[in-house]
């Protein structure tokens, strides 16, 4: 027998293997996916992160009448000019919710508070602290700028415009929006529902007993954290051994309960990489050897109307694999678009000599100069290196030599 030449390099991608591109690999899940999750109507005050379902438009402008910006005097401001000015105060005030019912003659003024609205017959406020006050009548000093201290009749957004398009993702401040403008209930996709699974005959659940071949498992905890910070329902489905009958029964089982599931371990194409080689003998596998470190190995499939992303076993590569990849798949799954990591360039605090071949994604946080650093360790087991850092340095595919003040890439953790 004669050996190959020593390269001494796990990372070296072999010669020829298509690997495909991780830029390649998103626009193949692009337009591969599309939404999955039911649609509800639900009251705005439960639809935060959920996915709109259709366009929704104001049914009233905001605010709805003009009204006072602030407490003070409502009078109509083009009827009085420069200097010293004395008026006569009608009986009563404009406050909020409780209107001024009457016509204010031209030349008088009327108590308002903020938030009210402003009487017919006047259209400007003058502060409080600018006026002297007596039982029947005001002074102040002009002129008066004609509508100051209001808001205008829909200034904010006018009726029937239209908020949001189909498939925007809901926040806090967009529910106090739609609830101003008179939207109490909504059409949305409900929860994306994913499944967790681990799979591998060496893991143990966290606090059993583990012999030193043994590992606990790591990724199942993460997974379902990552899955509830992405704003989806996690499912946990718990873990299955290197026994492929068992396996099939628990993603049969899985899809019942669930939209996606997500597993780690088993995705590659060993003796013992039972995900790949189940899906595959369901002719349902798009099995990715991808360009990318941490990760490589990405299952994807679907299984009884499940959608199942088969993730590395190494916790780090799972963790990268699953903000790469599932996160944006999982999002246009939900209703919402494909959306992708957003990045800020920043100074390098680092130095790297890349080759080219694969995308590389590093573990890294900024420090208080706003640069860069970088983990001590590449390896995928250094789970360590995922709480050192808060977000990742992305390398393109291409050869790049980075030194201490080279623009990088950055995307916080949280901007996946």
């Amino acid at each position: 027998m004669k050996p190959p030449p020593l390269k001494n390099d796990c990372f070296v991608l072999p010669p020829g293997v298509h690997w495909t591109p991780v830029d390649e690999a998103l626009e193949r899940l692009r337009h591969t996916l599309h939404p999955v999750a039911e649609t509800d109507r639900v009251a705005v005050t439960e639809a935060d992160g959920l996915f709109l379902a259709e366009p929704v438009s104001t049914r009233r402008a905001n605010p709805p009448v003009a009204n006072a910006a602030v407490d003070g005097y409502a009078l109509a401001g083009a009827s009085f000019g420069e200097g010293a000015q004395t008026v006569p105060l009608l009986a009563g005030r404009a406050a909020p919710g409780a209107p001024f019912g009457e016509i204010v003659p031209e030349g008088h003024a009327v108590r308002i508070l903020t938030g009210a609205a402003v009487p017919v017959g006047v259209d400007t406020v003058v502060l409080e602290e600018d006026c002297a006050i007596e039982a029947t009548r005001i002074a102040f000093h002009g002129p008066l700028k004609v509508g100051a201290n209001t808001r205008r009749m829909g200034e904010d957004v006018k009726a029937g415009y239209p908020l949001f398009s189909e498939g925007h993702r809901l926040r806090p401040q967009d529910l106090a929006l739609l609830a101003a403008t008179g939207n109490d209930q909504l059409t949305v996709h409900r929860r994306l529902r994913v499944g967790v699974v681990s799979t591998g005959s060496e893991v143990r659940e966290p606090g059993a007993v583990a012999a030193d071949h043994e590992v606990w498992d790591a990724n199942r905890p993460m997974l379902l954290a990552q899955i509830a910070r992405l704003g989806f329902e996690p499912v946990d489905l718990g873990h299955v051994p290197d026994d492929r009958a068992q396996l099939r029964q628990r993603l049969d089982d899985g899809a019942l309960c669930t939209d996606a599931i997500l597993t780690s371990g088993g995705a590659s194409a060993g003796d013992e990489d039972h995900v790949s080689a189940l899906l595959s003998e369901t002719g349902a596998l798009g099995l990715w050897r991808i360009a990318i470190k941490p990760g490589r190995p990405l299952a994807l499939a679907t299984w009884k109307n499940a959608v199942i992303f088969g993730l590395p076993g190494n916790p780090v590569a799972a963790f990268v694999c699953t903000l790469v990849f599932a996160a944006p798949a999982l999002r246009r799954l939900a209703g919402g678009e494909f959306e992708e990591r957003r990045w800020v360039m920043v100074p390098a605090a680092f130095e790297k000599r890349k080759k080219a071949g694969r995308r590389e994604f590093l573990r890294a946080r900024l420090n208080g100069a706003g640069e860069a650093e970088v983990f001590r360790s590449e390896g995928s087991g250094r789970i360590s290196g995922l709480t050192w850092s808060d977000g990742l340095v992305e390398l393109p595919d291409g050869a790049v030599d980075v030194r201490p003040g080279t623009p990088v890439r950055y995307i916080a953790y949280d901007r996946f």
